[in-house]
Formats: structure tokens, C-alpha cells, sequence
């Protein structure tokens, strides 16, 4: 077993990495909390039917109580009205201040769940349990939870640390080839920002890692988990550091709401994103032109990427809604070599509609 510590000042926790540790779960668990209470496992339909059972099985040998609540599937229910749904099921369900709720399932049920247990009864316990790669080495760790406006994407939202994250490598063997690539993506983002070893091995090792070899992937998952850790553990709520996790984020918001979520899976944008902020910054002299076509080749040896279609005016318009805009400049992570990026504002804006432009012409390729 891999074990990760993330030591942020609100609440230090484990992420534990391995084979099978689903099966596991329940006794986890009662190692982190010796008296948890009832169990509410937040997840979605095609989770539950291939994890529920061996879930529910772990709680049982763990003297755990456990209630399933599912919600809707899809990026397009990551919003209040959904967490008001669920906030309300468990009322009826019982749940008090005791409860400990834990996210099954990919990154929406874990920003949606997380938010949930941040201000259900004005807080409860919260544990990962992530079965995407995306939601592996990026989303359960490190505590931002959230839903989206249909302005913008996870507008409103809250820092929630959870008291532990279960990785099992072996779930990854159920995801759709499309869902798993999307992860992909953003472990190729991991080695561009903080770790060249992560990029390296992803490019010389692609054949095993879309094979899901079990080894490889607890590598990969390992590595990509330690660079978050250490990121989130020095700068929990992102006032500086932590923003160079958004690489690729900001456009890929763009386009995600551009799309109204139904487009892109949240990866696939993320490597449009990666793609146009390279562009960008090797327009601004910040990149050279090796390095840059080393990471957007990499990104598209993956997996074929869905059609950007979309004005870039609208896409501009978007990116001065979303989040990371901070005095009315819209703040980018750009990439200078594999390992290391850097946070601007003064990306010039015709040099961000010309990386759009860019988008749609190699997307059509």
C-alpha cells in the first residue's frame, strides 16, 4: 500500500493507494474514525451497480451503517438544486451531526458530496472514495468541493478537507476508454507544472498506461497524488501555489460552459486548455517552440479530443465570468519547460482568441 500524507492546517489526512482497498473500506475507516457514526454513501446509478455491493460488504464486516443516496449522472447535475435534493433525503434518512458521508464515484459526486457534507447541519464528516482516474490523482485531494451556475463552472463552493481518500487502481478496469483518457490529461498536467519524471514516463510508457497495466497505474496515481499533496499542503485555499493547478482550467471552463457541460468530458477540456495556454505562452516567448509542440503532442498522442466548435468571442466572454478572474484580469498558468509554469495576467487578448481559432483548426484535423 501507497500512503500519501496531505498536511493542510484545517485537517491533515491520508490518501491510501491500492489494489482492492475497496474491499477494505469499512475497516479503514473505523481505523481514521474509531466512532463514526451512521454511513451515507453519496453516488450515481453505474457506480453503484458495479461498487455498491462490494462497498456495503466492507461497511457490514466493519459494523458500519450504511444508506445509499443516489443522484443524477452528469456534469449537468453538479448544481444547488441537486445538493438540495440529496440534503434532503438525508434528513429523511436520519442523518444528524454524527453522519459521515462518503463520495462514490467520479468527480462530480465528490464536489457535489464534499459541499454537501461542508454545510449539512453546518458540517459533517467526509470521505473520498474516487472511481475515475480524474477524480484519483486530482479532485479528491485537497478539499475544494462545489457546483456550477449556468455562467459559470463550481461559482459557488466551499474548502472541505476529507478525513481520508481510498484509491483502488482496480476500478479503473470498469471506466469507458473515453472516461479513462480524460484522467490522462490531467496527469499529463502534473508533470508539465511540478513533475518532469511524471511527463517522461507518460511519454515513454503510453502503451502500458492505456493497456491499465495495475503496476504502472499505481506509479502513475502515486506520483500524480504526491504533487498535489505537496501543493495543497502549502497553500490549502489557493491564494498562491496552488493556482498552478489550474493549468488548462481556465479555457477548459470556458468551453465546458460554452458547451452548457455536454460537449466535453472535464479532461478532454482540460487538454484543449493545456494546449491553447502552450500556445499562448509560446506566443509570449515564454515557452519555446520544442518544448511546446513536446507537450501538445503528447496531449494528443492520448486520445483522439471532441470537435471545439465554438465562437471565440463567446469563449473570451465566458473567461471574464469564471473564477480566476481577479480585478478584472483573467489569470493563466503558462507553462516555461516540462516541471515548471508560471501565473500571468497579461496574456494579450488577441493572442487568446488567435489560441481559440488554433483549437478549432486542430480539432477539425
Amino acid at each position: 500500500m501507497v500512503r500519501v500524507s496531505i498536511n493542510t492546517i484545517s485537517r491533515p489526512y491520508e490518501a491510501l493507494i491500492e489494489q482492492a482497498v475497496l474491499r477494505s473500506a469499512g475497516t479503514y475507516i473505523r481505523e481514521v474514525m474509531p466512532n463514526a457514526g451512521k454511513v451515507f454513501t453519496i453516488t450515481v446509478a453505474p457506480v453503484r451497480k458495479h461498487f455498491g455491493k462490494i462497498l456495503a460488504q466492507s461497511f457490514q464486516a466493519a459494523k458500519l451503517e450504511n444508506v445509499f443516496v443516489e443522484m443524477p449522472n452528469g456534469e449537468r447535475y453538479k448544481t444547488l438544486s441537486t445538493v438540495e435534493e440529496l440534503g434532503s433525503r438525508l434528513v429523511k434518512a436520519g442523518a444528524d451531526r454524527g453522519a459521515t458521508l462518503v463520495a462514490l464515484g467520479g468527480g462530480v459526486v465528490g464536489d457535489v458530496g464534499g459541499f454537501l457534507a461542508s454545510i449539512y447541519m453546518r458540517g459533517i464528516e467526509f470521505i473520498q472514495v474516487p472511481t475515475t482516474f480524474l477524480a484519483q490523482i486530482d479532485s479528491s485531494v485537497g478539499g475544494k468541493t462545489g457546483v456550477n451556475l449556468t455562467l459559470g463552472k463550481n461559482l459557488l463552493g466551499t474548502f472541505k478537507q476529507p478525513s481520508l481518500v481510498l484509491i483502488d487502481p482496480d476500478v479503473l478496469l470498469t471506466l469507458p476508454d473515453r472516461e479513462y483518457s480524460s484522467g490522462l490529461f490531467e496527469a499529463l498536467k502534473t508533470g508539465i507544472i511540478r513533475n518532469p519524471r511524471i511527463f517522461d514516463f507518460m511519454e515513454e510508457n503510453r502503451d502500458r498506461i492505456l493497456r491499465r497495466d495495475p503496476g504502472t497505474m499505481e506509479w502513475l496515481i502515486a506520483e500524480c497524488v504526491r504533487v498535489k499533496a505537496s501543493v495543497v499542503s502549502e497553500d490549502e485555499e489557493e491564494h498562491g501555489l496552488r493556482k498552478i493547478l489550474n493549468f488548462g482550467h481556465t479555457i477548459a471552463h470556458a468551453l465546458e460552459v460554452e458547451t452548457s457541460y455536454r460537449h466535453f468530458l472535464h479532461g478532454e477540456a482540460v487538454a484543449w486548455g493545456m494546449i491553447a495556454a502552450t500556445m499562448i505562452s509560446a506566443g509570449m516567448q515564454k515557452t519555446d517552440s520544442t518544448t511546446a509542440q513536446r507537450i501538445i503532442s503528447a496531449i494528443l498522442s492520448y486520445a483522439p479530443l471532441p470537435k471545439v466548435d465554438v465562437k471565440p468571442r463567446n469563449v473570451l466572454r465566458c473567461l471574464k465570468r469564471d473564477k480566476k478572474v481577479i480585478g478584472g484580469k483573467i489569470q493563466w498558468v503558462l507553462p516555461l519547460e516540462i516541471g515548471k509554469a508560471e501565473f500571468v495576467t497579461d496574456a494579450p487578448e488577441r493572442a487568446i482568441l488567435q489560441s481559440i481559432e488554433e483549437l478549432r483548426y486542430l480539432s477539425q484535423a
